[in-house]
């Protein structure tokens, strides 16, 4: 029988767009946890505060323990991420009921889509990226690990995203004008991307330019 008790790291104002979408896919929130002790024993709609993420991985072992991540920032995501794993604990795919999945895309470790997402047949979506609502990932793309899709971004088809990307709101990655989006950019609100971003860039504009470097 697969445990449905979760744990969610992460206490800010995203944290309820977290529990409102584990619930909806069938879990049983236990407690949240605090980057530090400020806030233990307070409650987010009545679900209490427990711990600081350093107390929580004090412990020997996470076996058996299930845990979402609200966090925004992908390295900080992917870091938690990390070391859960590390102790054993379990991060599952959290799919919003809303979204369209194909069941010919593949779908990493602790990925979060969340409501009327839209991934295609033969897309990728690598672990402990995140989905935002209204997001459209095209088919035969792939979507690099510990990356973020703010809502109404959409990736054109046969566009590889590298790690630690993101998307911002209602950008768009134009399908057969580029091939990739290097590691550890970002691409700026309402960019439209013609042409291949290196890694470490901020683009942004329509056509998306290079802004900066990181």
């Amino acid at each position: 029988m697969i445990d449905k008790k979760i744990y969610i790291l992460g206490v800010g104002h995203n944290t309820i767009v977290y529990v409102d979408l584990v619930e909806l896919c069938g879990y049983e929130i236990v407690g949240l946890y605090h980057y530090n002790d400020e806030r233990v024993g307070e409650n987010i709609h009545g679900i209490p505060i427990i711990d600081s993420n350093s107390n929580l991985f004090k412990e020997e072992s996470l076996k058996g323990m299930n845990f979402a991540i609200s966090v925004g920032d992908n390295k900080i995501r992917k870091e938690l991420a990390d070391k859960i794993r590390e102790k054993g604990g379990n991060i599952p795919n959290l799919i919003h009921p809303s979204s369209v999945v194909s069941k010919y895309a593949s779908i990493g470790e602790g990925v979060v889509i969340h409501a009327n997402a839209v991934v295609q047949a033969d897309a990728e979506i690598k672990k402990d990226t995140v989905l935002s609502y209204n997001c459209s990932v095209s088919h035969n793309s792939s979507i690099g690990e510990a990356c973020y899709l703010a809502f109404n971004s959409t990736i054109g088809a046969y566009v590889k995203i590298q790690e630690n990307v993101l998307i911002g709101q209602s950008a768009s990655i134009v399908s057969g004008k580029l091939e990739y989006v290097g590691a550890n950019s970002i691409i700026g609100a309402g960019s439209v991307v013609v042409r291949n971003v290196e890694a470490n860039s901020i683009v942004v504009g329509n056509p998306a330019k290079l802004l900066s470097e990181k």
